[in-house]
């Protein structure tokens, strides 16, 4: 099983996701879109491999906005026609951050900004906790999409939607796969100043991710596990009730929905 793992600059990592895909059995094939000596002007092309010889794509964060064509434009729009297509051919998307928003566009949503910007350990409310646990996750994000049609939400807090599932796809506006060393690269790549700004010690955010790693890498192999499951699964889900098993989630029984 080969899994495309999107990593729009040199910095983001698949961390814990990656972790555990590998031991579930997946080779990760891992495209950076943005290289390190472009990572100030990433405007680049980016020439993305055909989506169908994948079984899941997995597409990550990135310290830009989904809608800032100005920026990003030479890739950004090929990599929503990648999420588009390989939604509609049946392979399961999990877009974290960034790449949530950047699914959310492809399906027919969009992206807005947050009314404040979110960084540090949050918890958040889950319909759905055998997919996406209560937390505490981490976030580092000051936009937000709009659910495009079709999808459901599963979780959310005061700031943002901050789970959706479409489909076999699911984006997630946390960072599952964030692990200390990640972290450390995006505080010395402009984090620091950002944290600062908004008031955090990013020695504190550092440390507390330290604490968290042995934690943060269960809740993050059990999302991978429940999202494999979802992904497996015969039919779309529907709705999910709030429920602890996914045996539970009510099945809409209309097939993938493609885009």
């Amino acid at each position: 099983m080969r899994a495309l793992i999107i990593k729009h600059d040199h910095l983001s990592t698949p961390g814990y996701v990656g972790e555990r895909l590998a031991q579930r059995g997946y080779v990760l094939d891992e495209l950076l879109v943005v290289p390190e000596d472009r990572f100030t002007d990433p405007g680049v092309g980016c020439t993305f491999p055909e989506v169908e010889d994948f079984d899941l794509v997995v597409a990550l964060g990135a310290p830009w906005s989904v809608d800032h064509t100005d920026l990003i434009g030479p890739w950004i729009a090929p990599e929503l026609t990648l999420l588009a297509s390989a939604h509609a051919r049946g392979i399961p998307v999990l877009g974290i951050c960034f790449g949530g928003q950047a699914l959310a566009t492809a399906l027919g949503g969009r992206v807005e900004r947050s009314p404040r910007f979110e960084l540090g350990w949050t918890n958040i409310h889950t319909d759905a906790r055998w997919l996406v646990p209560d937390g505490p996750w981490f976030q580092f994000h000051g936009d937000r999409w709009v659910l495009p049609p079709g999808a459901w939400e599963i979780a959310r807090n005061d700031v943002a939607s901050q789970a959706f599932v479409h489909g076999r796809s699911m984006g997630v506006q946390f960072h599952p796969e964030l692990t200390s060393e990640t972290l450390a690269a995006w505080l010395a790549h402009g984090g620091d100043a950002m944290a600062r700004k908004l008031g955090l010690d990013p020695g504190e955010l550092l440390a507390r991710t330290r604490e968290e790693a042995q934690a943060a890498r269960l809740r993050a192999h059990l999302l991978v596990d429940a999202f494999l499951a979802l992904s497996d699964s015969d039919s779309s889900p529907a709705r999910p009730a709030p429920t602890s098993h996914p045996a539970e989630i009510e099945r809409s029984g209309n097939g993938h929905d493609g885009t």
